[in-house]
């Protein structure tokens, strides 16, 4: 269960599910992605920042997802291009948003864990 509060003192704010909501699609496509190329993610984190305009309605105008993934072979490249097919082509929150919002990634490859066994 979501908790949604109006202020975004008691839960997200309507404006910041969205932007969960962006981060959930997109990770799900490059989840999926990655594991048909042999290559499946570990671990993913994601940073949403999301930029506001000062006119009513306060709508966004700029978003940024920065991935942090783990998982072993995963190069950038690779990562880079899954999260670039799901936020231009597979997720349909990302297109349901208006067009001229500016949306942008990055990705930090999180280094393997070499412990010993």
């Amino acid at each position: 269960m979501a908790r949604i509060d109006g202020e975004g003192e008691a839960g997200q704010s309507p404006p910041e599910t969205l932007l969960s909501a962006l981060a959930t699609c997109v990770s799900y496509d490059v989840i999926d992605i990655l594991a048909k190329q042999r290559t499946p993610i570990e671990s993913l984190e994601i940073d949403v920042v999301g930029e506001r305009v000062d006119t009513l309605p306060r709508r966004y105008k700029h978003i940024t997802l920065n991935f942090r993934i783990g998982g072993k072979g995963i190069e950038k490249e690779q990562a880079l291009r899954a999260i670039e097919l799901s936020a231009t082509k597979y997720c349909s929150v990302r297109e349901t948003i208006r067009s001229d919002v500016q949306v942008d990634w990055t990705v930090e490859l999180e280094e393997e864990s070499t412990g010993a066994h």
